[in-house]
């Protein structure tokens, strides 16, 4: 095994809902990453405990050979954690999560340890605008959790703003987790930024959550309302992270409001598009 593919032991597995699920690995010695970063996670199904265990045998013939099959995953974790979290959705007859969500404590994963993404706090010329938004449906919240983990993201900011949209309640993932964090690097820096947490389900009525679609809440100023804030091109940083077409429509909002693209370090939109 080259020095680029490190293996990981799997230590915990948080199952979320049927179709989500969280977990994490050993982090090795010399792996390095800014937070909102991804990397190359695999896994070879005959090594998988799941396999060792007939009844709970999972079909692999889209992967006769028993190869290693790679996919891209932001990681959930802080970049000074010991531990790498990350945050799954089940694919129906995927070569790779068909795999994983079947994960055990004590499985061995692969790790591309070479880290990609531009969907940074770096990539953003200085001085920084006030205000961060940071907009996710579904596991595109893990780059997101990553930051808000990063005291220099509490420093460099005045307002920080997460809205995070699901179908249902109980897809909702880590919203205690999130409130943890708040208090957590609220009480860690002097003047830290003000953050303001925005749940979105959009399949039933949640009370405390807004109920449409993050591209509809930007047009009509739903979301600025609710937040206290309008998107001033010459203060506002966005970053989206989640659903193909939902980066998609809510990007072309942003642009119909005036916002501009992320290019260069200047720009106000920056996405991440390793689907």
């Amino acid at each position: 095994m080259s020095d680029s593919i490190q293996p990981v032991k799997v230590l915990s597995k948080t199952t979320w809902t049927p179709t989500l699920f969280s977990f994490t690995v050993t982090r090795p010695e010399s792996f390095k990453f800014t937070a909102g970063q991804f990397v190359r996670l695999g896994v070879n199904p005959s090594k998988l405990m799941v396999y060792k265990n007939k009844e709970r045998q999972v079909d692999d013939s889209d992967n006769p050979v028993n190869e290693d099959i790679f996919r891209a995953y932001s990681i959930v974790s802080s970049p000074f954690d010991e531990e790498l979290e990350f945050f799954s959705i089940v694919i129906p007859d995927g070569a790779f999560t068909s795999q994983l969500q079947h994960l055990q404590v004590g499985d061995e994963l692969l790790l591309k340890t070479t880290p990609f993404g531009f969907l940074t706090l770096a990539r953003y010329q200085k001085p920084l605008p006030k205000d961060l938004w940071l907009l996710a449906t579904g596991t595109g919240l893990a780059p997101f959790l990553s930051m808000l983990q990063d005291l220099q993201t509490w420093q460099d900011y005045d307002n920080i703003i997460l809205a995070y949209s699901a179908r249902t309640k109980s897809e909702l993932a880590y919203v205690e987790r999130i409130q943890q964090i708040t208090e957590d690097f609220t009480s860690l820096v002097d003047n830290p930024a003000k953050f303001t947490f925005v749940p979105i389900v959009t399949r039933e009525s949640v009370e405390g959550a807004l109920t449409e679609r993050l591209p509809k809440l930007l047009l009509d100023g739903t979301l600025q309302r609710h937040v206290g804030l309008e998107l001033d091109p010459e203060s506002t940083h966005i970053m989206l992270c989640g659903n193909p077409d939902m980066v998609e429509d809510t990007k072309e909002a942003l642009k119909s409001l005036g916002l501009t693209m992320n290019r260069r370090g200047e720009g106000n939109i920056a996405v991440e598009n390793y689907w």
